[in-house]
């Protein structure tokens, strides 16, 4: 792909768009699944492109944590592939009616899902993303116009041009996903800023991509916000169980959204727990508040910031509380309303958790891991949305789409 100006490809897109909303399921599906043959026919060149990646990363000082993201693997090309194929095989949200009615003068109304148009991703390091949110916008009927980092450009021109090639392949506009190979920061704000051709904005990424879309931004935006995810462990939790369930969702994937941040311990089982505890969580450093750090030997203190910092590494806050009132406003005070979850056999404390608790997502006896497209039957996500308009938690075919009225009469007039 050739180095366009963004007004070109937005226009590019914007027409692509028109076309795209009204393409039938079986090409859409079509060009998701030759797609997907693409990535793992080119797995070597992606892997090659991403090697170059990774070491211009590494060589400038990169945190692991932002190596892993951008970092691939045969095996994570090929769970990119899969995620495609199982976009594909979902049901096609567009053309759904979504409630309907008959007014008493005769007229049949309806609300009928159809795409938002073109939705603009903003995102760092990730290349699966570009992947990812090409096949969710494809299938639900809008155009991927996307802007990664430039920490992540060759990986990413490879996959989209994988894409496009796919897409054209299988009779659809090309243009229907368009990478924005410019990655200065004056285009950064430029692209969220296009007003009249991105009609969804989602950014994916930190504090300071965050902070740029709240200040420039122009255009509707989704924010795929912090992480901030706690693990309490409730008086009349299974210990085992427990223990499993921190152990997953700090140590599997530390440096993704999902991963857990935060312990929290019912002062009830706090002295039999948390050694056992600081055994199985091996390697990983542990912020422990007065109540639990004489229980965690190693431990260092806790701070106020510790339990506000979404740490994406392999470290870990942990605090004792008094009783499921404490736990929840602990969440209260310190969550980023992200994935919240609670180990407990105790009904009533699982329910007044489920319905206290303010995020996206409140998990019962399960690892915060779970909060994730893939995993949660969506096939992928374009992102896990932790404000409450329009869509909130993992962001897949439905929350790409939304509503109008369609109103079919006989030739009613209003009186």
């Amino acid at each position: 792909m050739s180095t366009v100006s963004l007004p070109d490809l937005g226009r590019r897109a914007r027409s692509a768009a028109r076309l795209l909303a009204t393409m039938p399921s079986s090409a859409k599906d079509a060009a998701l699944v030759l797609a997907a043959e693409g990535l793992t026919t080119s797995a070597d060149e992606i892997l090659s492109a991403n090697a170059t990646d990774v070491a211009r990363s590494v060589e400038s000082g990169a945190s692991p944590t932002v190596v892993d993201r951008l970092r691939l693997s045969e095996e994570r090309v090929a769970a990119m592939a899969d995620g495609l194929r199982a976009v594909a095989a979902l049901p096609d949200p567009v053309g759904e009616v979504v409630e309907g009615h008959v007014r008493p003068n005769g007229l049949r109304v309806e609300r009928v899902r159809v795409p938002l148009g073109v939705v603009g991703i903003i995102y760092e390091n990730r290349p699966n993303v570009t992947a990812d949110a090409a096949a969710l916008c494809l299938k639900s009927g809008n155009a991927a116009l996307l802007r990664g980092s430039a920490g992540a450009l060759e990986s990413n021109r490879v996959i989209a041009s994988s894409f496009s090639q796919a897409i054209a392949k299988a009779g659809l506009p090309p243009d229907a996903v368009l990478l924005v190979e410019d990655t200065a920061h004056a285009t950064a704000v430029e692209f969220v800023r296009l007003r009249g051709v991105i009609d969804c904005l989602i950014p994916r990424g930190g504090p300071a991509l965050i902070s740029m879309i709240l200040e420039h931004a122009t255009v509707p935006y989704v924010l795929d916000g912090d992480g901030n995810c706690h693990v309490y462990v409730d008086a009349a939790a299974d210990l085992s169980m427990a223990e499993r369930i921190v152990v997953n969702a700090k140590m599997q994937r530390p440096s993704v959204c999902n991963a857990a941040e935060t312990l929290l311990v019912h002062k009830g089982v706090a002295d039999e727990f948390l050694p056992r505890m600081g055994l199985a969580l091996d390697g990983v450093v542990l912020a422990a508040d007065e109540r639990a750090r004489p229980l965690l030997p190693g431990s260092r203190p806790a701070s106020e910031a510790d339990f506000a910092t979404e740490f994406l590494a392999l470290e870990l806050a942990v605090g004792v509380v008094d009783d499921l009132d404490g736990a929840i406003a602990h969440i209260a005070r310190y969550g980023s309303g992200h994935s919240e979850a609670i180990v407990t056999s105790d009904l009533e404390a699982a329910t007044r958790f489920v319905r206290e608790v303010d995020a996206a997502a409140v998990l019962v006896n399960a690892s915060t891991r779970f909060i994730d497209g893939g995993e949660l039957g969506l096939g992928a996500e374009v992102g896990i949305s932790t404000q409450k308009l329009h869509a909130r938690g993992p962001m897949g075919l439905r929350e790409l789409t939304c509503v109008k009225y369609v109103v079919y009469g006989q030739g009613q007039i209003r009186p």
